[in-house]
């Protein structure tokens, strides 16, 4: 679910010091980075093992390729195979925090740990340190506008109040734990760029860090 600082219009002074938990998305999108030796994914805070079978492409989980779904580990497979629950939209190596954002409606990132040739049981190849971009092949997609969760805060999205200065992802149709208390309206440059109506600046990341969003 995504975590993000924001400044109510009201206030005066600027909140800081704005953090987010171990495991959680960052006010900018971007995730914590993971343990040495794992990968995680942060659909709902699952530690898994990478698992890479002979047979698949060059790069592990590179772009367009699909994986499986496990409590302990995820395994790249054949998108056509019935055990294929989500497909890489973006690969980037490297950490999180270094690299790129991820495509908006992702709706989970894979962190990869770096596996040596040595220490690849499958004998089929190294696989440097990475992340992978997935989006689900079927519905839910929590990545989306609205759907209250992914790495990214988007325009579309609705968010509420955890202190601290803090906004958190809630499903925009009321179903979700928490209710949502503002809309994401506008994604801009500067706050100057918002609408009047604008109760809360939340931010992005991005080439549009500042979200303009509106009471609900």
């Amino acid at each position: 679910m995504g975590v993000a600082c924001a400044l109510l219009v009201l206030l005066a002074a600027l909140l800081t010091g704005c953090q987010s938990p171990s495991g959680a998305a960052e006010e900018d999108g971007r995730l914590g980075e993971s343990g040495s030796g794992s990968a995680s994914a942060t659909a709902s805070g699952r530690q898994v093992t990478p698992t890479r079978p002979a047979g698949y492409g060059a790069v592990f989980l590179g772009v367009d390729e699909c994986s499986s779904f496990g409590t302990t580990s995820f395994t790249e497979v054949s998108c056509t195979s019935e055990r294929a629950a989500a497909r890489v939209v973006a690969r980037h190596d490297g950490t999180v925090a270094d690299g790129p954002l991820c495509p908006g409606t992702t709706d989970f990132v894979l962190h990869i740990s770096e596996q040596s040739q040595t220490s690849d049981e499958d004998g089929d190849g190294a696989i440097p340190q990475g992340y992978a971009c997935m989006r689900n092949l079927a519905p839910p997609h929590p990545g989306d506008p609205g759907g209250g969760g992914g790495p990214r805060t988007i325009v579309g999205d609705c968010v509420y109040s955890s202190g601290d200065g803090q906004v958190r992802e809630t499903s925009c149709d009321g179903k979700g734990e928490r209710k949502p208390q503002y809309k994401v309206t506008k994604a801009v440059d500067k706050r100057a760029k918002c609408p009047l109506s604008t109760a809360l600046y939340v931010q992005l990341g991005g080439e549009k860090p500042v979200g303009c969003a509106r009471p609900v």
